[in-house]
């Protein structure tokens, strides 16, 4: 969807998180070099961060703020999407059980406005 959408203005943020699991314990640099490896990622990864509790990003403060989740804002676990419009306003939540794919549709019609 990202090479699709690209051209469009589509762009992914992606965060490296060890707070659901320990799935991410790694330092930061082996995670990007992992991921690198596995997935030739041509979005963004940035920096390793907390989603949640008192040392949460700022950033996911506000998109946990916008739109916030069935029974509690926090982010209940990993790959948990926030679609965000042009104008840097979280417009949707998706959980981690939402493919990216799935997103296609309200991502297309997001970039059309």
């Amino acid at each position: 969807m990202y090479e699709k959408h690209e051209k469009d203005g589509l762009r992914i943020a992606a965060f490296p998180c060890n707070q659901f699991g320990g799935q991410e314990p790694w330092p930061e640099p082996e995670i990007k070099q992992w991921v690198t490896e596995k997935f030739h990622p041509t979005f963004d990864l940035y920096s390793k961060i907390d989603v949640n509790g008192d040392n949460a990003h700022p950033l996911w403060k506000y998109l946990k703020h916008k739109q916030g989740g069935f029974m509690m804002d926090a982010i209940k676990w990993n790959f948990s999407k926030f679609l965000i419009d042009r104008h840097g306003q979280a417009v949707q939540r998706y959980g981690p059980n939402v493919a990216p794919n799935d997103m296609e549709k309200d991502v297309a019609a997001l970039l059309k406005k």
